[in-house]
Formats: structure tokens, sequence, C-alpha cells
């Protein structure tokens, strides 16, 4: 039997039959709603929030009422508007969870501007200080200070240029947006403030103590004193670059990272990292190397093994009295039931791929002739709008809005058959279509982001973002990795496994070839056989 021709017809009639069963859906809403009062009075724990109803993408047609519960998931056969509202029930416990995420974001985000404030504030200090070195003396003794001749003034210029180098410097490596927000302080780059600022104090009490008490009359040297406070932090950026940047671009393990849901497995090869800095570089691989996650995918095996045990019926011969006998032997029976039932269920798994694979088969050739035919009647269009003057040009939009109805149907049926439906809105897949015939795309271009599963970040943000990572490991986060190093990422839906391989050592050893020792002598043979 045709599944598709069974949905036809089911639409079909629930359509012809919707109008019937109207009055019964009303006082079944009577109810229902009755028993929700009876249960709010009884229990306070479950709270419930209703979402405001979705605008319009398409038409003009208005949202639906708010007693109307029911929500339309065919787009592909109603592409005019996107209607109905959507309920969450939530608990006390998640709305304390949700609290305290939202208290630990504000804590994060004010780590973050706090430790920016303070980098801020030291970059000030190491900026001032060589001037101030240079307009001190000018100012509080000005008449008592010797003459700055030539090479005097050629270390103004010096100073001036090692500052202007120094400033672009910090920029390119200090000033940049921060890509996460990590659980400890990098070890290496508080270990450079802390230097900074113990050299930048050893130079003001030196200056103070030799230079200001005394009100030194030797300005030169006071310059030449300014030069090398801007020297050392030049070096101390160096010392920056190699402990930040080019330390860990060796590769020294090899980390296999695991979805925990599907088993999803990348490898990717790291340096010298603490563990908090490598999660944080496999989580940036994660959402562009990753397939997004699918938890519509992972229901099968569970309503397989539902629909085993649902088959499964198991009577108590002994009378209702002896209940706990009963049941042991209950959980006995089912349990010797499923064992015989274990050795046809791979027939049933295979039977059921096989299905699943020729409806999707037979679902993309329909896509792909429905998508072909949508581009020829945009070519068409477009060849048809030349002739037009040019205020009559139809958008891109538009004309997206209205080539999209004649491949909604077949799309959304592959995108179900593929549970790939909660993945993709409307909305999305219009301003796609609407993309590629604004770069005049193929049709093959259109339809690889649903044929062929594509990373996370190529869906929507709402879709994939997580609002915080946790990071779960027996050793300290701001340890270095090592060889058998293992830990956890864990957000809302999965966790990824983290494990870690050192590299091995490699040895490598040379062997020398004698060339004469690839020579060799032909000896012919005068006589034949006749």
């Amino acid at each position: 039997m045709d599944t598709e021709s069974t949905y036809s017809g089911y639409s079909y009639y629930s359509g012809r039959s919707r109008g019937s069963h109207r009055h019964s859906e009303r006082s079944r809403d009577r109810h229902s709603k009755s028993r929700s009062k009876d249960s709010s009075s009884r229990s306070e724990k479950n709270v419930t929030i209703n979402a405001p109803p979705v605008e319009p993408l398409l038409g003009d047609q208005p949202p639906p009422p708010p007693g109307d519960d029911t929500q339309d998931d065919n787009w592909g056969e109603t592409t005019t508007a996107v209607t109905g509202t959507s309920e969450h029930s939530l608990s006390q416990e998640d709305i304390v969870r949700i609290t305290k995420d939202l208290e630990e974001s504000v804590g994060l985000g004010c780590r973050r501007y706090l430790s920016l404030t303070l980098g801020l504030l030291l970059g000030l200090l190491v900026f001032l200080t060589p001037l101030a070195f240079l307009v001190i003396p000018q100012v509080l003794w000005p008449e008592r200070l010797q003459p700055c001749g030539t090479a005097c003034e050629g270390l103004f210029i010096s100073v001036a240029f090692k500052l202007l180098i120094l400033l672009l410097a910090v920029w390119a490596l200090f000033l940049r947006s921060p890509r996460a927000s990590l659980p400890r302080v990098f070890v290496f780059r508080a270990l450079l403030a802390l230097l900074v600022l113990l050299l930048v104090l050893s130079y003001w009490l030196f200056y103070g103590v030799r230079i200001l008490d005394s009100q030194d009359e030797n300005y030169q040297g006071i310059v030449q004193y300014a030069v090398s406070l801007v020297d050392a932090m030049l070096f101390i950026h160096y010392l920056a670059i190699v402990l930040l940047e080019l330390r860990q671009l060796q590769p020294c393990f090899s980390v296999c990272v695991t979805r925990s849901t599907d088993g999803e497995t990348r490898h990717y090869n790291l340096g010298q990292l603490s563990i908090q800095r490598a999660a944080m570089v496999i989580l940036e691989n994660y959402y562009k190397d990753f397939p997004v996650h699918n938890p519509a995918l992972l229901t099968a095996s569970k309503s397989r093994a539902a629909k085993h045990l649902a088959g499964l019926k198991v009577y108590n011969v002994d009378g209702p009295g002896n209940n706990a006998a009963a049941g042991q032997s209950q959980s006995r029976a089912m349990i010797a039931a499923a064992a015989r039932r274990r050795d046809t269920s791979h027939n049933e798994l295979y039977y059921e791929e096989a299905d699943h694979e020729r409806r999707v088969r037979k679902r993309k050739a329909r896509l792909v002739v429905a998508v072909e035919e949508a581009f020829t009647h945009v070519r068409r269009m477009q060849e048809e709008e030349l002739k037009k003057p040019p205020g009559e040009v139809m958008d891109p939009r538009e004309a997206a809005q209205a080539i999209f109805p004649s491949m909604a149907r077949a799309l959304q049926k592959y995108l179900r058959t593929t549970r790939q439906q909660h993945c993709h809105s409307m909305e999305s897949i219009q301003k796609h279509l609407a993309f590629c015939i604004t770069n005049n795309m193929t049709p093959k271009a259109f339809l690889e982001s649903y044929l062929t599963p594509g990373p996370t970040l190529q869906y929507g943000r709402e879709r994939w973002m997580a609002s915080q990572w946790t990071l779960v490991s027996e050793a300290s986060v701001t340890s270095s990795l090592r060889d058998g190093t293992a830990f956890l990422l864990k957000c809302i839906d999965f966790s990824l496994v983290v494990t870690t391989k050192a590299m091995p050592y490699i040895r490598l050893s040379e062997e020398f070839i004698d060339p004469k020792s690839h020579k060799f002598v032909l000896r012919l043979q005068s006589e034949t056989s006749v």
C-alpha cells in the first residue's frame, strides 16, 4: 500500500469531518478546562506559560483566537500563514534552574567586564608611565635641568615610535573580542599581567628614590631611563606571543570527541593547552564540524522497544490475592518473552530500515522534480520581467513566495520522512529560496541544505545555541592536558565526552644504500636451441 495515498486520503476525510466534529471538540474543551482548573487547585507546582501567537509570514490571515489550541503543522498544504499557540509546562524545579542560570550569566558578565576594566587600567599605567617620567622633571625643577642635546632629542623620537609599536602590538594580541567565558583565570595571561605590574612598580620605586628625591639634573639620563622601560615592555610582549600563541601550535595530543546521544565522533590534534582552553577549542570545532543534534532520530529505537513490550500480555491465573508473587512472575515472564522475541527482532529492523530508505528515495525524487519545475518557472518569470518597466519588476522575496507553494508539500513530506521538520521553519526555507534566486543558484544548490545534513552553524541560532556549557573534569581545569585525560562538556540535551591520547614518540633510522650495489652484468649465451 502506498503510504502517501493513505496520508492524502486521511487529510481529505479529516478536512470533511472537521466541521461535523466541531461540537464534540467544544464539549471536550469545556471538560478539559474544568479538569485543568481542578488540577490547578489541587497542585501548585506546575506553571503553564502561554506563548504569544505567531505572526502570519506570507499572507494577511489573522492569528487564531486564544481559545483555539490546535496548531497547524501542515505548512506544506497551507502555505499562507503559520498560526497557533505553543504551551510549555514548567515545574518549580525548572523555574529554580532557570533563575540559577540567569544569576550565573549575570555573574559571568560582571567577571568579564571586571577583567576588561583591570586590563585597560593596567594598559593605561604602562603607556602613561614613560611619558610621566619625561614630564615630571620639566614641571617640578625645570631651571636645574641640563640642556638636552642632539642625542637626547633623538631619544624622544625613539620613545615615540616604540610606544606606537607597543600600542599596535597590544591591540593585535590582547584587544580582541572574547570568544568564550572560561570558568577559571587564564594562568599565563595572569602571570604576564603580574609581571608587567611588578616591572612598572619597580621602575616607579627606583624613579622616586633616585630621581625625584635628589632632583637629578641629568635630563638625558632620565630620557634613557624611560627608553629602557619601553624596551622592557616590548620584550614582555614578545614573551606573551611565545606563551599565548606559539606554544600551542605544535600538536602534542590527539583528542577524541564523542557525542553521548548518537555517538558522532571527531578527532582533533591539540598542542600544550589547559583543560579549559582545550574545551573552548573543541566547542569551536564542534559547531563547524558536527552535524546538528537531531533528537527525532533517537526515538526510533525507543519506539521499537516500546512496541515489543506493548505486544506482550501477561495474565494472572492465581487471582488478585497474591500480588507480590504475581508481580515477580509477571516480570520474569516479560523478560523471558522479550528474550524469545529477540531472535526475530533483527528481521523487523532490517525491513523497517529498507522500507524507510525506499520512502526516502521516493520522496527525494518527487522533491527534486518539484524544485526543478519551480526554478524553471522562476527563469521563465525572469525572462518576462526583462520586458517590463523597472517599477514592475518582482522582488526576489515575492518570487520565492510565489513558487514556494508548488514545492512546499514535497519538501514537507521529505523533511518529515527524514525527521528534519523541526530544523527548518517555513520562514527560513523562504529566506534560503530568496537567497538562491537572488544569486542565480541552481536547484541542486538549493536542495543541498536539505538533502545533506550540514554543520550545526548552518541552522538557526534557536536550533542549536546552548545557553551555557558545563565542564566536568576530575583534574583541575587550569592544569595542562596529559595522556589519558578525560572530561565532559555538558549542555541541556546531550554531552560531549572527550578523551586525550599523547602523540607517540617517533624514531627514524637511516639506511644507506650503496649506488654500486645496483649494478649487474648481463651475460648472453651464444648457444641457442634449434
